[in-house]
């Protein structure tokens, strides 16, 4: 008895969160997330902006693969997904799918996605497929030099690739002073990120101190 109470406790807290974490990304502005999907359904990409639950993300994923990749080329780039909507792109063989509010202009999206694609081709030189499964790190560096909570910070192509030049350089110059570049490099990732990398999520602090 007294488990069966505690577990419709639980279930009412995470619809109550669920509840209101909608309620939030319905009022709110800018990008709920973006994913870049290939078009075997490869995840090259994913960052949540707005606060989801495992569940939703994966519901998202599979919304996207069963929505948007069985799409004729000349079909609408938008589709409503009730609170938000999918506002998509795509170059070569590679989706730039982003959620927005329900509110939201699909054509300044469409142009931000545009922006986010020059400056990923102004660093990789035409970027394709293969540069985001081995340089994944840097496509996000791109993305957070653009995007802050989901909202376009930085729209200028050269400022973005002059910022992360500079941060590889001081990264370059610490890894000469004897630093460990690889943790320098995982104390500005999250873990979720870290996990895209295929690292052991950890800061550089804990690692030293295992060593010592």
């Amino acid at each position: 008895s007294n488990t069966k109470i505690s577990n419709k406790l639980i279930i009412n807290q995470h619809q109550n969160m669920s509840s209101e974490n909608a309620t939030k990304r319905a009022t709110s502005i800018g990008w709920h997330f973006v994913i870049l999907m290939s078009r075997q359904g490869k995840i090259r990409l994913s960052e949540f902006f707005s606060s989801y639950t495992e569940s939703e993300k994966r519901r998202i994923l599979r919304d996207i693969s069963s929505d948007i990749l069985p799409r004729q080329p000349k079909m609408c780039n938008i589709i409503e997904k009730g609170d938000f909507k999918f506002v998509y792109r795509r170059y070569a063989s590679l989706y730039f799918v982003v959620g927005v509010p329900i509110h939201a202009n699909e054509l300044l999206v469409l142009e931000e996605i545009h922006l986010f694609v020059e400056a990923l081709d102004g660093y990789f030189n035409s970027v394709c497929e293969l540069d985001l499964v081995f340089s994944l790190h840097k496509s996000l560096s791109i993305l957070f030099e653009m995007f802050v909570g989901g909202m376009l910070t930085e729209s200028n192509k050269r400022e973005v690739l002059k910022n992360i030049i500079e941060a590889e350089g001081l990264v370059e110059e610490l890894g000469k002073a004897g630093e460990d570049v690889g943790s320098q490099l995982d104390d500005g990732l999250s873990y979720q990120e870290q996990f895209q990398l295929g690292r052991k999520p950890g800061r550089r602090g804990d690692r030293n101190n295992a060593r010592a």
